[in-house]
C-alpha cells in the first residue's frame, strides 16, 4: 500500500510511504543493487547501518545461478542473503535483451543460452513471475522487452504490444508481493503515453519507467519520463529503473519519481570514485597521497569517520579489498542520505531551494 504524504508546491515532487510485506519505505528513495543476492562488497548489517530501507535483486541472474531449486531450499532471498527488509526483483528483461546469448522471442516469452555456460533457458512472463514469488519478493516487478537506443518506430511499437500481452499474463500470476508495471515506448512521447494508460487499465500496486539508462542522452531520459508521468495514477508510486547520477535523481524526484536504483555508487567505488555535494572525487589520483581529510567534510559514514583519504588512495592503489568496500559504503551513504535530504525539504516545502543549490554546487569530476 502506498500513501502520497506531499506533494511539493514548485514541481511534482512527492513524499509518500511505501508498505510491504518485509517493513516500510519511506519515498523518495534510493535501492542499492544487490543483482546476485549480494550488494557488492558490502554486508546486511552494512546495509542498516547506512540505512538502506530496501534493495533489489535480479530475477535472471537468480535463475541461472544458484537457481530456484537451491532458493527453496534456503527458504526464499530473503533468509538466503540474510535481509530481513524489503525486496524488489527485476523480472529479468533487461539482462535477458543485455546479456543472454542467441535469444529468440516468441509470444511465449525468450529462448536464450544463459551468459555464464551457454545453456538453453527460457524465461516468458509466467516463469519470471513464478520465480519471482519463489524469491519472496515484496515487489516484482512484470517481464518485459527492453527496445535498444536508438530504436526504429515499428519496431518500438511491436515491441511495447508485446510487452502489453505479457503484462497481462503476468497479472494472473499469484505472487506472495506487489506487482509494477513497467512503462515502455522508447523515445516516441505517443508510445510511452499508450504504454502508461494501457498499464493502468490493467490495474497493478506500482508503475515503473523502462527503457532508460540504455544509452540515450540525459534530454531522452527525462523526456521518457516526462511522457509517462501525467498518465500514472497519483496513488501509486512510480519508479525509474537503473537511474541514475545524484543530479539525475534530484531532477526526477522534481518530476514525480519516487524510487531508484543504480549500480553506480558501487560501481564507481571499486575503480576508486567516490561522491561527494560537490562531485565526485578520483580517490586514485595523485594530490589525494598526503590528504589527511575525509572524503567529505561532515559525513558520518564509517569511512569517513575513521579514515583519510590518503589512506583510501593507499588502498585502492595497493588493490586491498578494504579500499573498495569503504568507498562503496560512503557511495551508499551518500546516496541514501541524498534521499533522506530530499524527503525532508519536500516535508518542510523548501525541496525547490534545495534542489536549486544541490544541482548548481554539483560537478562531475571534481578534483583538489
Amino acid at each position: 500500500m502506498f500513501t502520497l504524504l506531499k506533494t511539493d508546491s514548485s514541481s511534482k515532487a512527492r513524499r509518500g510511504r511505501l508498505v510491504t510485506n518485509h517493513g516500510v519505505v519511506e519515498t523518495p528513495i534510493f535501492m542499492p543493487v544487490g543483482t546476485q543476492g549480494s550488494v557488492k562488497a558490502v554486508s546486511p548489517d552494512e546495509l542498516r547501518e547506512v540505512h538502506a530501507q530496501i534493495i533489489l535483486g535480479n530475477t535472471y541472474h537468480l535463475f541461472v545461478r544458484p537457481g530456484m531449486e537451491v532458493m527453496k531450499h534456503f527458504g526464499g532471498l530473503h533468509k538466503f542473503m540474510g535481509w530481513n527488509g524489503p525486496i524488489l526483483t527485476d523480472s529479468g528483461g533487461f539482462q535477458v535483451f543485455s546479456l543472454a546469448k542467441l535469444r529468440k522471442i516468441t509470444e511465449e516469452g525468450v529462448h536464450f543460452q544463459n551468459h555464464l555456460d551457454g545453456s538453453p533457458c527460457f524465461l516468458g512472463p509466467r516463469e519470471a513471475m513464478e520465480i519471482q514469488a519463489t524469491l519472496g519478493s515484496d515487489i516484482a516487478m512484470l517481464f518485459d522487452e527492453c527496445p535498444p537506443f536508438p530504436c526504429e518506430r515499428d519496431y518500438a511499437a511491436k515491441s511495447l504490444a508485446l510487452t502489453l500481452r505479457w503484462a497481462a499474463k503476468c497479472k494472473e500470476v499469484p505472487t506472495p508481493g506487489m506487482k509494477f508495471g513497467i512503462v515502455q515506448g522508447s523515445s516516441y512521447t505517443d508510445l510511452r503515453r499508450e504504454s502508461a494508460e494501457a498499464l493502468v487499465a490493467l490495474g497493478f500496486d506500482g508503475y515503473a519507467v523502462g527503457g532508460v539508462s540504455v544509452g540515450e542522452p540525459e534530454e531522452e531520459m527525462m523526456k521518457a519520463i516526462e511522457s509517462a508521468e501525467p498518465y500514472l495514477p497519483a496513488d501509486r508510486p512510480r519508479y525509474a529503473m537503473g537511474l541514475g547520477t545524484p543530479p539525475q535523481m534530484v531532477e526526477m524526484v522534481a518530476r514525480g519519481v519516487d524510487m531508484f536504483d543504480c549500480v553506480l555508487p558501487t560501481r564507481l567505488a571499486r575503480n576508486g570514485t567516490a561522491f561527494t555535494a560537490q562531485g565526485t572525487l578520483n580517490l586514485k589520483n595523485a594530490p589525494y597521497t598526503y590528504d589527511q581529510g575525509p572524503i567529505e567534510e561532515g559525513c558520518t559514514c564509517e569511512a569517513c569517520r575513521q579514515f583519510t583519504r590518503g589512506y583510501l588512495r593507499h588502498l585502492i592503489k595497493a588493490e586491498e579489498i578494504l579500499g573498495l568496500r569503504l568507498i562503496s559504503l560512503h557511495n551508499l551513504h551518500f546516496y541514501l542520505n541524498l534521499m533522506s535530504c530530499v524527503r525532508r525539504h519536500i516535508e518542510e516545502g523548501t525541496f525547490a531551494t534545495f534542489r536549486r543549490d544541490f544541482i548548481s554546487n554539483y560537478r562531475s569530476h571534481r578534483e583538489v
